[in-house]
């Protein structure tokens, strides 16, 4: 018995994610992610004072480009991060949808504040959305009324932590809210 039958350890198999799959290795990956991780371009969907709250966030005090994170973009082909801070109204909605659409892959939207999570204290109006994830697909939900600046870089933390962990092959099979996005946009009922 050799010193070599002792240490035989079964090499995983990498999944495949098309045709350039075979000559890009895992390291590259978490190469890419670390790229995309440490470089969001934000662009700031600013509705209400929750928008205060991320200004708070892009200034000296609390830096979130320490994070990685470019506040302004000129527009939405330069951003992938949209930050929806405030009070979406069914009026509003329509050009979120279209500014997210306008987004390059890979995009990701953090809701931030209880209006653009849920309706806050205004849910109950009749125009006022239910949220933004019935427009646009959600990574992170922001918290509180108004949210402190603290709560947003915890949200990017997590945003961060999410893209560290994403894999190529479900980046590109088309399972991140595509499907939700063919559908047309539908006014809630009794908004018409």
């Amino acid at each position: 018995m050799g010193l070599d039958d002792d240490l035989t350890v079964p090499i995983p198999v990498p999944t495949k994610a098309g045709p350039g799959s075979r000559v890009v290795p895992d390291p590259v990956r978490i190469v890419l992610n670390w790229g995309r991780r440490y470089s969001l371009w934000v662009f700031n969907f600013g509705l209400a004072c929750c928008a205060i709250e991320f200004i708070a966030t892009s200034m000296a005090r609390h830096d979130f480009i320490r994070l990685g994170v470019i506040p302004f973009a000129p527009g939405p082909r330069q951003a992938d991060l949209m930050i929806v801070s405030g009070t979406v109204t069914d009026k509003m909605a329509p050009a979120i949808r279209r500014l997210y659409e306008q987004m390059p892959e890979p995009k990701y939207v953090i809701s931030f504040g209880a209006c653009s999570n849920c309706g806050g204290p205004y849910w109950d109006s009749y125009c006022v959305t239910k949220g933004v994830d019935q427009i646009v697909p959600v990574d992170v939900y922001v918290p509180g009324c108004p949210p402190r600046p603290e709560a947003l870089l915890q949200g990017i933390v997590k945003l961060q932590e999410k893209i560290a962990g994403e894999s190529l092959r479900a980046r590109y099979a088309g399972r991140r809210g595509v499907d939700a996005l063919r559908r047309p946009w539908q006014p809630p009922p009794g908004a018409r």
